[in-house]
């Protein structure tokens, strides 16, 4: 199996830098972030940094979502998931996800705005993991074997938790 724990990891980065320098402070890793170093280092650091490189809208608020969806089909490519005899696919799970995301938002069920740009930046990042994983044909049970793989999977699915916004 061939492993992408550097593109994992450099996208996470990149998302994390966003999140934390031009995103709202009220963002659950924010909020860790300014009780380790405090509120006037942060604030005077992420205002710095947004006056020497401004992003463009999409990057700020459609790139990260892309970027964590790249991730996690990068990290489900290795497995399926086991339900009542049926195997579902887990490279399907991330664009299943953003869709319901942006559903939700649609409905007012969950924080932030539907945006068809997401939906769009999304689905271009699933495209491209399906495309760099498309030899892998060897799949295992997600819950079945514990290593290195299922970690990051799991990993990956959680980490999106942090960008959950704190009202």
């Amino acid at each position: 199996m061939k492993s992408y724990r550097g593109a994992i990891g450099v996208s996470l980065a990149i998302s994390l830098y966003i999140y934390v320098i031009y995103r709202t402070d009220k963002t659950l890793v924010n909020q860790l972030i300014i009780a380790l170093v405090s509120w006037e280092k942060y604030a005077a650091l992420k205002a710095e940094i947004r006056a020497l490189f401004p992003l463009a809208d999409w990057i700020i608020y459609s790139l990260p979502e892309g970027l964590w969806i790249f991730c996690i089909t990068l990290s489900s490519h290795y497995f399926f998931l086991e339900i009542k005899g049926s195997r579902l696919n887990l490279s399907l799970l991330p664009i299943l996800l953003a869709v319901t995301m942006e559903l939700f938002q649609l409905v007012h069920l969950s924080n932030g705005r539907f945006d068809w740009m997401d939906l769009l930046i999304s689905f271009t990042f699933w495209l491209f993991a399906l495309f760099v994983t498309r030899m892998n044909l060897e799949k295992q049970a997600l819950f079945r074997t514990w290593n290195q793989a299922s970690y990051t999977c799991i990993f990956s699915y959680a980490i999106v938790y942090l960008a959950h916004v704190i009202r």
